[in-house]
């Protein structure tokens, strides 16, 4: 077994170092016959590495290929220069976007023994690929993480992202008048803004993004996963007491299901080398950061219920800087993706896996319930444990738990704001619920009822707004909410609830049992 690449983006590097590669030189290759390519794809998405390959195969590195696919198809005679600029390691942040980009112009000039006389970003980026292109041959102009210099302040500082925006524009501005001294070009990013016209002057630019040729460009297939992590399977199987079978599946429901057409799923590549290092499920995509602006925009937006939402292809590349609109950045940022795409033309959205599922589901509890959200497990957790004891007691006092830190001043505001928090909370705490326990929950007119399963009980639960327990109840009864699982021998626990606005907390309970 190969050790991983954790945190490495070089491809030379991991060469070297006999760390592990899946091949992705047939997928390149066929990229390299065209010239301009625009391709996003969320972070840790191996769009990083990708370029890297990119830029040793035009530097005609062929030992670093020995053994891949390409190794005997690629002319290694032909070789070009590559100016390769990753935004996300040029010092932005600390002295600004266009002293940043001139400084990094700079280095790269110095590694082809130039000398720029233009001093402007602009007019010196231009006399770069021209210098480089008349001493060197045609350039290769590898741009990665373009959005990066935006998306660090998008939330926070809008002025600043729409500065950035602004430098970035005016620096590919000069791409299309140096197409003589290019060969081949490509930029890599999370997002694909519009309305803001980065690369309106750059009208020869393929967005690849969705495109069938290179759906599996970046990331892991299931038949990559079981061809590479052979031994690894085994390993962890063997240690688990569990069927190589068995693995797969829990695998494939953690970290599996990205998708860019609804029919061909990827695995996250940093998150798949991760279990196979720790040999541990966790969420180690979303601990790599967590956008507190996007949790900010749910809340604004009013907007927790991400499952199986259908939008158009517009979606993909709807991204506006100044009216940021939440499903869009939500697909492209990774915490949704393309499940199918239906008869009508409209797409299917939902949570990739598990994993993305979990984690923004317990950061939003956490955000909405004004708590730490590594607190929102344990809840849930607990939550499970008194389901299937029937503590009915200790089931309230978690459920009181979830609204205790949430502000009076937030249940007294205008727009029935705390009617949106009392809503949300119950319905992302059940919907959680559901990883780990059989637990549904449905919304009708905002009436909320939720069903949970365990080994012993049937559980049907309906909650109340500033009415009664026994509201609730009747309700149950008056509905025959309960009638479908008759048949079922587990003892039906029927369960109203009511939530007082006033109080912040649930005032009132009714139960009844069921043989």
């Amino acid at each position: 077994m190969k050790s991983y690449p954790l945190g490495v983006q070089t491809f030379s590097e991991i060469i070297e170092r006999n760390l592990l590669y899946i091949d992705k030189t047939q997928e390149i290759y066929n990229l390299l016959r065209g010239k301009y390519y625009f391709y996003a794809r969320p972070r840790r998405f191996g769009k990083s590495l990708m370029l890297s390959t990119i830029k040793s195969l035009y530097e005609g590195k062929k030992e670093l290929f020995k053994g891949l696919w390409i190794e005997d198809k690629w002319d290694w005679s032909k070789k070009h220069p590559v100016i390769h600029i990753g935004f996300s390691g040029i010092g932005h942040r600390l002295i600004g976007l266009e002293e940043a980009i001139s400084k990094e112009l700079d280095l790269i000039a110095k590694k082809y023994n130039l000398s720029l006389e233009e001093t402007d970003y602009v007019r010196k980026f231009k006399e770069l690929i021209q210098k480089i292109a008349e001493q060197k041959g045609k350039v290769i102009l590898l741009i990665d993480e373009y959005d990066k210099p935006i998306i660090d302040y998008l939330g926070k500082e809008v002025e600043v992202a729409e500065k950035n925006r602004s430098i970035l524009k005016s620096l590919y501005s000069v791409i299309k008048d140096c197409d003589p001294y290019i060969e081949f070009m490509m930029i890599t990013g999370i997002s694909k803004f519009s309305k803001v016209s980065i690369f309106s002057e750059l009208n020869n630019l393929t967005d690849i993004t969705l495109h069938r040729r290179y759906l599996t460009l970046t990331g892991i297939t299931q038949k990559e996963l079981e061809e590479n992590f052979k031994e690894e399977i085994q390993e962890l199987a063997d240690e688990n007491d569990w069927t190589i079978e068995v693995l797969k599946e829990k695998i494939r429901h953690w970290y599996n299901g990205y998708s860019w057409n609804g029919k061909t799923f990827l695995y996250n590549p940093y998150s798949l080398l991760s279990y196979f290092d720790f040999g541990d499920f966790k969420n180690f995509w979303f601990e790599t950061g967590t956008p507190t602006f996007l949790l900010k925009l749910m809340e604004n937006q009013k907007m927790v219920q991400l499952e199986n939402l259908e939008v158009g292809e517009v979606t993909f590349s709807s991204y506006n800087i100044k009216n940021l609109e939440l499903i869009p950045l939500l697909f492209q940022t990774g915490y949704l993706t393309i499940k199918k795409k239906n008869s009508n033309g409209l797409y299917v959205l939902n949570y990739p896996n598990s994993e993305v599922r979990a984690s923004l589901l317990q950061n939003i509890i956490g955000f909405l319930g004004k708590t730490d959200a590594s607190y929102s497990t344990p809840t849930v957790i607990h939550l499970r444990k008194a389901f299937e004891e029937k503590q009915l007691e200790h089931l309230i006092r978690l459920i009181k738990s979830i609204f205790k830190n949430i502000p009076n001043q937030i249940f007294k505001s205008k727009e029935k704001l705390g009617e949106f928090y009392y809503h949300s909370l119950i319905y992302l705490v059940f919907f959680y619920l559901g990883e780990y326990i059989e637990s549904e929950i449905n919304t009708n007119d905002g009436r909320l009822d939720a069903v949970v399963k365990t080994t012993k009980y049937i559980y049907i639960l309906e909650f109340k707004l500033d009415e009664s327990g026994q509201a609730a109840l009747d309700q149950i009864k008056n509905k025959g909410y309960a009638e479908k699982y008759y048949a079922d021998d587990r003892e039906k626990v029927l369960i109203g609830i009511n939530f007082s606005s006033k109080l912040k907390t649930v005032d009132d309970w009714k139960h009844e049992m069921l043989k």
